[in-house]
């Protein structure tokens, strides 16, 4: 993965050059997929924040490397099925990253007075419907875990949430309500199939679109070099929950081209080995 090399070196060579503000630093930066080769200019802040701040950066470098897949699914004939108002994917279970849990909160806790207490309500009635289906406490076990969760371990789990069909607590009249906040793995899972075969993603023959770049995994990975202990992911009713009880780690601060360049190193992983991975 010659292009994720690339850009790792791009940026040890540009760290200090500022091309506008002094409080500010932009890159490019090069990777390269499995559908092509993404180029984008990256803007960090040249002193510390936390590692929420490099959300947005993270999730406009997937969602580039999803355009191109895209691109190459209509070449070869196909249309990606997914509309607004088409919700029924909004009754999976989604996985957060911790920084994107961050995020949100921050989102959250930002929105005008009424828009955000009838938010914070309706994840307080989410979890209580999870109660009543005995899911929450395993829910609130996932998130927490100390070891590192398998697809395996998780695919109960996400087989029972995904039974009891239970709109996100975001969706309000079939439509995310926190759009240009949600997570990535909602960014990233598009169809190629019929959308009335989404009811039921269990037993119809569902064609996602491939996802070159997880960018919820990535941060999840960085999170956990940044502190320590598992890779988790957080069941999306519970992030806000989560990082509330994690604020004090959330407000931590790195330097932000550092942050970068970590970031940058995982996506390299992570592209190398869907690399491998395709040449097996």
């Amino acid at each position: 993965m010659s292009g994720s090399l690339h850009a790792r070196h791009r940026l040890h060579d540009q760290v200090g050059e500022r091309v506008s503000a002094p409080s500010v630093e932009q890159f490019e930066v090069s990777l390269k997929t499995p559908s092509g080769t993404v180029t984008a200019p990256v803007s960090v802040p040249a002193g510390f924040v936390p590692v929420s701040e490099l959300v947005p950066t993270l999730r406009r470098l997937g969602e580039q490397a999803q355009a191109l897949e895209e691109r190459q699914a209509a070449s070869a004939g196909l249309a990606i099925s997914c509309r607004k108002g088409c919700a029924a994917c909004c009754r999976m279970l989604v996985p957060v990253s911790p920084p994107e849990a961050f995020s949100l909160r921050e989102a959250i806790l930002s929105m005008p007075a009424d828009r955000r207490d009838r938010t914070l309500r309706k994840l307080d009635e989410a979890r209580a419907r999870l109660a009543r289906a005995g899911l929450l406490d395993r829910l609130h076990q996932v998130a927490e875990s100390d070891r590192q969760l398998s697809d395996q371990d998780l695919e109960p789990v996400n087989r029972e949430y995904y039974a009891l069909r239970q709109p996100c607590p975001f969706l309000e009249d079939e439509v995310c309500s926190i759009y240009e906040h949600r997570p990535a793995a909602c960014r990233e899972l598009l169809v190629t199939s019929p959308a009335e075969l989404c009811q039921d993603m269990v037993n119809n023959p569902v064609r996602p679109l491939p996802v070159p770049l997880r960018v919820g995994t990535v941060l999840a990975l960085l999170w956990s070099e940044l502190a320590g202990g598992a890779t988790r992911l957080i069941p999306l009713p519970l992030a806000v929950d989560w990082a509330d009880r994690h604020a004090a780690e959330g407000r931590r601060t790195w330097k932000g081209t550092e942050l970068l360049q970590k970031a940058l190193d995982h996506v390299w992983r992570f592209l190398s080995q869907g690399a491998l991975r395709t040449q097996d």
